[in-house]
């Protein structure tokens, strides 16, 4: 604060605590001129009412006096006097730090150990869950859902399942939260055509067994090998190395009929997660990549 606002605000506090307790020492004495019977001379329903004079009740005066004294003792103990940090030098910054370092030891206690375990270890114990739940839900539950459903308009992948991406293991799974994902798919509208998409599109879908025009799926083979196999595989079973999908489980990140494929292929689809590291510590990575993994194996974790 600058020493202008510093003075502005002590200004203005010392001269209502000075109005105020002004007004309290001398509201006591004050003399209020009075009719001989007592009253004011104000009359209101045409005289049936009229205002009167007592004197102040003792405990009204003690309960006022005791306040201005906890006020001035609170300005001399405490910040409130522009840049005056008061007697006990307190500040809510201080407060704040000093609870985090007390917390911080506590979470490191309950923790201890946590950050040397393999992901798969940690997802087999029930204290490590309970703690990567509270990290997923603070952290991954706007995008993957609160139990892991995923999002297919976010382009947020499903959780529970053993399907994914970049790899499913302890370590792929630490990876992913650690540095984050970055998938773009190409569109290829343009140099396929839209009879192109089309026919690619279900060769595409023929993969799984889905249901498909099998003229159409023999004509955009060559497209498919031409184009997709080198990230997608020739026989479509994909390559976690880059995110790309596999083709032939019946698994789909977007949609996975007909227009769904092939508004991918045609206008591509790209999905960010972000690297989690810059806001989470070790531990807290660790223990958030156990709850996924135990969701991916139907653990304690899916079953909540």
């Amino acid at each position: 604060m600058s020493s202008f606002w510093a003075a502005w605000v002590i200004f203005l506090v010392c001269f209502n605590l000075g109005v105020t307790f002004f007004l309290f020492l001398w509201a006591p004495r004050a003399k209020v001129p009075t009719l001989p019977d007592g009253t004011t001379g104000h009359v209101w329903a045409n005289g049936t009412l009229r205002e009167g004079m007592a004197p102040l009740p003792r405990w009204w005066i003690a309960i006022s006096l005791a306040g201005f004294l906890a006020g001035f003792t609170y300005l001399a103990l405490f910040p409130g006097l522009g840049n005056f940090e008061g007697a006990l030098q307190w500040t809510s910054r201080g407060e704040l730090a000093a609870d985090a370092k007390a917390n911080q030891a506590l979470r490191d206690a309950a923790t201890a150990g946590f950050a040397e375990r393999p992901v798969e270890q940690l997802a087999t114990n029930p204290k490590a869950l309970a703690m990567g739940e509270v990290v997923y839900r603070d952290n991954c539950a706007a995008c993957h859902g609160r139990t892991g459903k995923g999002n297919p308009a976010l382009g947020a992948p499903r959780l529970d399942d053993d399907d994914w991406l970049y790899g499913s293991s302890g370590e792929a799974i630490l990876a992913s939260v650690t540095d984050g994902r970055h998938g773009v798919m190409p569109p290829w509208g343009e140099p396929l055509g839209e009879e192109g998409v089309v026919n690619v599109a279900h060769y595409v879908l023929a993969f799984s067994g889905a249901t498909h025009d099998a003229t159409r799926a023999a004509a955009g083979k060559e497209s498919f090998a031409t184009l997709c196999a080198a990230c997608h595989g020739s026989e479509g079973k994909g390559n976690q190395g880059v995110g790309a999908p596999n083709l032939s489980d019946n698994t789909w990140l977007y949609a996975g009929d007909l227009d769904g494929v092939m508004q991918s292929i045609r206008d591509g689809r790209s999905g960010s997660m972000p690297a989690w590291s810059a806001r989470l510590d070790p531990t807290a990575l660790r223990l958030v990549a156990a709850y996924a993994y135990s969701l991916s194996r139907g653990g304690p974790a899916a079953q909540r």
